[in-house]
């Protein structure tokens, strides 16, 4: 099992350097996804990505044979185990991404305030605010800076934001922005304040609802353990190891642990919060 893995692992990391300069949008979505990694990633992300789900099935196969023995549990248990760092990477950079999202009230105040008041355009605005956005965010607004500076294309600038922050959010005010300063007006201030309440009114909505959801959401992964620790329970009990080797017990030991993982993803599904989509990506 660990020597295949290992084969496997050292085969996908050769393939993975030398398609380093390669089209990266040949690999399936699906695969990345599971990796935690964006269907553009590096190789070298892809790469630390398998190499980490390879680490967590070993783990798991090795938790799951020192409770249960046999093959069908740890096996199954090994397979859920290889997930799990994928989608520890997903969860972080949704998380991130919500956190970005509640930053865009203040970065539209302070771009009204430069437009206002100090006889700033949108552009220089607009990357003048950018200075002070999260660490997450900042990166995309000196790209986008620097594409402003370099062509004057304030349209290709805000395509480029777009790109990098990938949310529905700062798709539709590079959209408002980008017509403001098309268009123009004299009440522009006034628009611009009316962007940034509606931001301010939807990161405050989705605070409330994720704040609503602490308890469920704390319930949900403590009662996932709950079976975890009566299974350990179960070693101490009679001939406990030997009933969890015996062919009945390791199908029942699968049974219980697609349960829980069933219910875990169903939870998860009811409890999500909607996303909007994104419809500005030209």
């Amino acid at each position: 099992m660990i020597g295949g893995a290992l084969a496997v692992c050292g085969a996908l990391g050769v393939w993975l350097l030398v398609t380093a300069h390669a089209d990266m949008s040949l690999v399936p979505r699906r695969w990345s996804s599971a990796l935690g990694a964006s269907p553009t990633a590096s190789p070298r992300r892809l790469l630390l990505g398998t190499l980490s789900a390879v680490a967590a099935a070993l783990a798991g196969w090795t938790a799951a044979w020192m409770l249960f023995g046999g093959f069908i549990a740890p096996a199954l248990i090994a397979a859920c185990s290889a997930v799990m760092p994928g989608r520890s990477t997903a969860a972080r950079r949704r998380w991130r991404t919500a956190q970005s999202r509640q930053a865009w009230p203040g970065l539209l105040a302070e771009i009204r305030i430069g437009v206002a008041h100090r006889n700033q355009s949108i552009p220089a605005a607009l990357f003048a605010a950018g200075t002070g956005a999260p660490a997450d965010m900042r990166h995309a607004f000196e790209e986008a800076a620097r594409a402003w500076v370099l062509s004057t294309d304030f349209e290709s600038s805000l395509r480029l934001l777009k790109t990098s922050l990938a949310d529905p959010t700062t798709d539709a005010i590079c959209e408002t922005l980008l017509a403001a300063h098309q268009i123009g007006g004299v009440r522009l201030e006034t628009r611009l304040r009316g962007l940034a309440e509606a931001a301010h009114a939807e990161a405050a909505a989705r605070s409330d609802a994720r704040a609503k959801q602490a308890g469920a959401r704390f319930a949900r992964g403590f009662v996932a353990l709950v079976p975890g620790f009566m299974a350990m329970i179960g070693l101490s009990i009679g001939r406990g190891r030997e009933a969890y080797q015996a062919p009945d017990g390791q199908w029942l030991v699968a049974f219980s642990v697609l349960a829980v993982i069933g219910c875990w993803l169903w939870a998860g599904r009811i409890m999500a919060i909607p996303q909007r989509k994104r419809v500005f990506l030209l």
